[in-house]
């Protein structure tokens, strides 16, 4: 993985193999600044979901079901800080794939999954948030830990076995499929009805969904607002008052990771579909794991709860007996 010296002349990944890809010239600078920009970059995601993880496993008080599905997002989140991010971009600094075949595609697999297995989880936080706002009397029964447990077990089953089966049908670790390929080159080509297939199975039918499901949770939130505010004061109108606030303020925080998370993919997307400049795919693929590093963010700007818990982690406060028992809340909140 030598960065390019003096020799102009044309280098290849793989010299002593004749189908070799031809390797990519870059200076020294170049090299030490884009190893420590990624470097950083995987460091930021990896801490900020890990500070996710241990905020929600750790303390009783947020054991729901919402902030399970939370939980699972932040695991994914954390994979593509630890997998996806360091293994990206060795493979566009060097640019070239110096791990094999098997493990190109086993890469390929994970990173798949990863992705889909976010957008799950966000359909299913948006049907959480669906039923706590449009049916909060059933939320109780509707919504358990059992259940949104199976759930998200689920949601990490069928991105595994889908994208899987994505691969394994498209003859990726066929090496008569891949022998147009030169050696060195880490990309699948997926037939026309797999790319229609995929397209719809794991992208616009989740986000049509979720899309549909926040219309309907905004339109309720602001039927409510109204109902409220033409109600004089009372203890049960104040108290229903708080706790519509609080769901409320839940369904917009998730809404905005939602927004983020689309606001991220639309544009690969579109660009992957109608343009073919691998610059433009480069930087919008990019854009889609930097968001991995921007939920903890809107975490910490709208729950008062995880500024409190990273406080305690950060501390290491966690450590003392029965901080798990801590109560970190000072209001009615999800």
């Amino acid at each position: 993985m030598a960065y390019e010296t003096e020799d102009h002349g044309t280098q290849y990944c793989f010299p002593a193999i004749n189908s070799s890809c031809i390797k990519g010239k870059r200076s020294r600078h170049e090299y030490n600044i884009m190893y420590v920009f990624f470097s950083l970059l995987s460091a930021w995601t990896v801490f900020l979901n890990l500070l996710v993880i241990i905020s929600i496993s750790h303390f009783k008080k947020l054991h729901t079901p919402t902030n399970l599905l939370i939980l699972s997002l932040a695991v994914a989140d954390l994979l593509v800080g630890l997998i996806v991010i360091p293994t990206e971009a060795i493979k566009l600094i060097e640019t070239c794939w110096y791990f094999g075949n098997n493990v190109c595609g086993l890469f390929t697999i994970i990173i798949n999954l990863i992705i889909l297995a976010s957008l799950i989880n966000l359909v299913l936080i948006a049907v959480d948030r669906y039923v706590a706002v449009c049916h909060p009397l059933l939320y109780p029964q509707k919504i358990t830990m059992t259940k949104t447990l199976v759930s998200i077990c689920l949601c990490w089953f069928w991105s595994s076995a889908y994208n899987t089966t994505l691969i394994i049908n498209n003859g990726y670790f066929n090496t008569t499929h891949r022998s147009n390929v030169c050696y060195g080159d880490c990309s699948i080509i997926i037939t026309y009805a797999w790319s229609v297939i995929d397209l719809i199975l794991s992208f616009l039918s989740p986000c049509i969904l979720i899309i549909t499901l926040y219309l309907r949770i905004f339109h309720v939130v602001h039927k409510q607002v109204k109902v409220i505010n033409s109600l004089k004061g009372g203890k049960c109108v104040m108290e229903g008052s708080v706790r519509r606030k609080s769901e409320s303020k839940a369904a917009l925080t998730l809404g905005i990771i939602v927004t983020v998370y689309l606001l991220c993919w639309i544009p690969y997307y579109i660009c992957s579909i109608l343009v073919s400049s691998s610059t433009n795919i480069n930087v919008l693929t990019w854009a889609v794991y930097t968001n991995s590093g921007l939920n903890p963010l809107v975490y910490a700007f709208f729950y008062s709860w995880f500024k409190k818990t990273v406080k305690h982690i950060l501390t290491l406060k966690i450590f003392q007996p029965a901080s798990s028992l801590v109560n970190i809340f000072t209001e009615h909140q999800l």
